[in-house]
């Protein structure tokens, strides 16, 4: 193949294909019945104000998905929107004296430029942000609702607090004892505090994992431990010397009589009653003062040392009767059970620890054989036989464990359980850019809801911002004082406003129906659309964001909005963008600039290279020679089409092929299209998908189109118009150009995606390898499917082998049918 002419250069040819696209609106879409459909979706981004190289993957992966499907004959639905509250906003209003609001639209206004450099085929008329009034004005109404069937509340609690935000946080953006958002040390605090009861539909939730199977095995296993059932007991203890109980929780209620001390978080309600007036309550407040600057996930850490301290109180055991000591310990946590456990230090690693540290009692009541005494090293952990423990014992665990339920409900001081360690999601934030909560605090009345003809509840505009801490709704009077509506008195607004997880929790839906005004969603227009067949994100959301998004969805299931128990049918997470190592991020210089990137080389080789540089679910390393090489594998692409063309004028695709070089080029390319259409459609393996591309560039150029055949020519010219229909997801600005060089008139996203002849992709040689005792003498090409008898004659006939053989006669001739045929000697 000639290489002359025909320089390939994207900034000519990206900006007069962007634009032609926008004139014919290209992307957008409406519901077409008579279509198979598909939702697209990457998770919509956080206006910072410029875009990275994470965006980059994440986009071109959900942009490939959507042109393909497209391509493919589907309706397909690809939104993009803007999850527009957030703290940074705030912080750069306290910082650069810009209000969150400009800071925040000049920011979206920025990215949504850059993104549409990429040529990405957004439907822009669905557009969603959520810092708009029309948008938030329905999660005011939904938390109203929320609030009359008892899923919404308030309560005073220990609570995640981030000192560097000023804000609560809830558990799930809580990891190693530091905030989400700025790795800052999180602390313990009590406030007051909204919550919303997602606990209610914890079964559910868990329950229907079972059913996510097109979802990263990884995020299945991380919601399910997140969310953590247990079955076991709840059992109370009373105090000595008082009326009050305290209620254990234990997944081995058959180990009851093995109970040697009940053991508090510090945070419990009872510890400071359970001190007072006695010689440790000096002990007990030091503890829980240290405990409060404690991180909890290092607190139950395994590893981390057993701490604790006695309270002077005794609880009564149930059955026994017997005074057992009441301590506090680090590794007790308010955030599963009651916050109070029986330790049975014989039975539990833990408690095990704790007890030699502490000198407390051990009692074996489980062993491993029914024997009387089989010297059961302990802690004994598994399940067994029980022992030491009165009605229960020669029991198996299964049945001691129903046998004492039964005895505890008798005497009703305790009840079978099942707790979950997902805890209510706590939604307050003390901060400014949010959704106001829709709530006002009466004196009279106490909490009253805002009549929802007076929605939305607007944020002022005239707000200032200290950064000092607490939020800035409750330092403007002018806002926050306000009637009640009930009695007409003085009254105060409420002055939280909402987790910005709150609106990416039914964006999705949002889309389907963006401009509905007389509901959230409509339910019509959710019904043609929902599920989201394919979601794109980062595997950080398993258990913030994917949680919240099957709850909400649920939720409006209920509500009778959508149908369905599921938002996402298959979700697909991609990795990180590294450079030198490292996460890109600009305190280590070593981000790269997608911007500068389309300047130099195109947007078509910026998603080139994010899609081949490996699979789409591995972190990518940046590599300026990769992206180099994806340039001129498109500017190989270009030349060969363009100079191909001028030499095809007037050739057509033969009605038959017969000559060798034509079949070969033929099976070539059907060979090419199936797997290039099964690696994206099958499980998106654009990397090797972009491979098979290459290769067949590779073999297009060593045709010579001055010496070959009519038929070949034939085939060659429809290899090329395939191989751009191909590549066009992949890069669809330079597509476009070479379609249109091509003859041919419109859109390559309004082309059908090239179909294949499985005979003709069938492999019609295979390479066999020809062994002495092992060790390669040469090599041949056969039709596939030769027998094992003529590769056998086919070996003993090659000059090499006679040559290797000098005569020798084999002991036996081993034939591996296509592969190889190995001699021995």
């Amino acid at each position: 193949m000639t290489r002359t002419g025909f320089e390939y250069v994207p900034t000519e040819i990206e900006p007069k294909w962007r634009k032609k696209w926008q004139e014919a609106k290209l992307f957008d879409v409406e519901f077409n019945p008579d279509l198979p459909k598909k939702y697209v979706l990457e998770m919509f981004p956080y206006p910072s104000g410029r875009i990275h190289m994470g965006h980059v993957r994440n986009y071109s992966i959900g942009d490939v998905m959507a042109r393909f499907f497209r391509m493919k004959g589907y309706n397909v639905l690809h939104p993009m929107g803007w999850d527009a509250f957030g703290l940074p906003a705030e912080n750069a209003a306290i910082q650069n004296k810009v209000h969150p609001r400009k800071w925040t639209y000049e920011n979206i206004a920025n990215m949504k430029a850059q993104i549409n450099l990429l040529g990405v085929s957004y439907d822009w008329r669905r557009e969603v942000t959520t810092c708009d009034s029309d948008y938030y004005r329905w999660e005011q109404m939904m938390f109203l609702r929320m609030l009359r069937e008892g899923l919404a509340y308030r309560e005073k609690r220990p609570l995640n607090w981030c000192p560097s935000c000023q804000t609560v946080l809830a558990n799930e953006e809580v990891g190693d004892g530091q905030c989400w958002r700025c790795d800052s040390k999180v602390e313990i605090k009590e406030m007051n505090q909204w919550f919303l009861r997602i606990t209610k539909y914890a079964d559910e939730l868990l329950e229907g994992i079972k059913g996510l199977n097109e979802w990263p095995d990884r995020v299945r296993i991380m919601q399910t431990n997140w969310i953590g059932k247990s079955e076991g007991a709840e059992i109370d203890f009373t105090i000595e010397k008082q009326t009050s109980k305290i209620r254990v929780f234990t997944t081995r209620p058959d180990t009851l009589m093995g109970a040697t001390s009940i053991i508090l978080a510090p945070e419990h309600a009872l510890v400071s009653e359970l001190a007072k007036n006695t010689v440790q309550e000096k002990d007990v407040k030091a503890f829980i003062d240290k405990m409060k600057n404690t991180d909890k996930d290092e607190r139950s850490s395994e590893t981390a040392e057993k701490l604790g301290v006695f309270t002077g109180s005794y609880a009564i055991h149930p059955l026994s009767g017997e005074k057992i000591p009441i301590w506090i310990a680090n590794f007790v946590l308010t955030d599963y059970g009651t916050g109070a456990l029986m330790a049975v230090p014989a039975h539990d690693i833990r408690d095990f620890a704790f007890a030699q540290k502490y000198n407390l009692p051990i009692k074996k009541v489980v062993q491993k054989t029914k024997e009387k005494d089989d010297d059961t090293e302990l802690p004994f952990t598994d399940d067994g036989f029980s022992i030491n423990s009165d009605e229960i014992s020669g029991l198996t665990t299964k049945d001691a464990k129903k046998k004492i339920i039964q005895i505890l409900t008798a005497k009703k001081v305790g009840t079978s359980k099942i707790n979950f360690r997902l805890r209510d999601w706590g939604i307050s934030r003390q901060r400014y850019w949010g959704t106001p909560i829709p709530i006002i605090h009466c004196a009279k009345d106490g909490i009253v809801e805002v009549p929802e003809s007076e929605l939305p509840i607007r944020l002022p505009e005239n707000v200032e911002f200290k950064g000092t801490g607490g939020s800035p709704l409750a330092q403007d009077p002018q806002w926050q004082n306000v009637k009640c509506p009930k009695c007409g008195g003085d009254a105060k607004r409420e002055a939280d406003t909402m987790s910005t997880f709150i609106e990416s929790s039914w964006y999705y839906a949002r889309y389907c129906s963006v401009k509905h005004g007389e509901s959230a969603v409509n339910k019509a227009d959710c019904d043609k659309w929902l599920s989201i067949d394919h979601y794109v994100g980062g595997v950080e959301h398993a258990t913030l964001h994917l949680i919240y998004i099957r709850f909400f969805h649920k939720l409006m299931r209920d509500w009778g909005w959508v149908q369905g128990d599921e938002p996402v049918k298959q979700l697909i997470c991609q990795g990180m963008v590294y450079k030198d190592g490292a996460k890109m991020s600009k305190s280590k210089g070593n981000v790269v600039d997608p911007d500068d990137l389309v300047a130099k080389l195109g947007a078509d080789t910026a998603r080139l290279f994010v899609l081949f540089a490996g699979p789409i679910e591995k972190d990518l390393e940046w590599n300026d020679q990769g992206v180099e090489g994806c340039f001129r594998f498109l500017s190989r692409v270009y030349r060969l089409s363009l100079n191909s063309n001028q030499q095809l004028q007037g050739i057509k695709y033969p009605d038959s092929v017969t000559s060798a070089e034509a079949k070969k080029l033929q099976h070539l390319l059907h060979k090419t299209v199936k797997n290039v259409s099964c690696d994206i459609e099958r499980d998106f393996s654009y990397n090797t998908a972009i491979s098979f591309m290459m290769e067949f560039v590779n073999y297009l150029y060593l045709i010579d189109l001055a010496k070959a055949d009519t038929q070949t020519l034939g085939v060659f010219k429809k290899s090329i118009e395939t191989l751009v229909l191909m590549i066009s997801p992949f890069a669809p600005h330079m597509s476009d150009e070479l379609w249109e060089a091509l003859g041919h008139k419109g859109f390559t996203l309004n082309e059908s995606w090239p179909g294949f002849n499985e005979e003709f992709a069938k492999v019609s040689e295979r390479e066999i390898v020809f062994q002495i005792n092992g060790k390669i003498k040469d090599r041949m090409q056969c039709a596939d499917g030769t027998s094992d008898d003529e590769l056998k004659n086919l070996a003993m006939a090659n000059t090499k082998i006679k040559d290797a053989l000098s005569g020798a006669q084999p002991k036996r001739v081993i034939v591996v049918p296509n592969k190889l045929v190995n001699i021995v000697v």
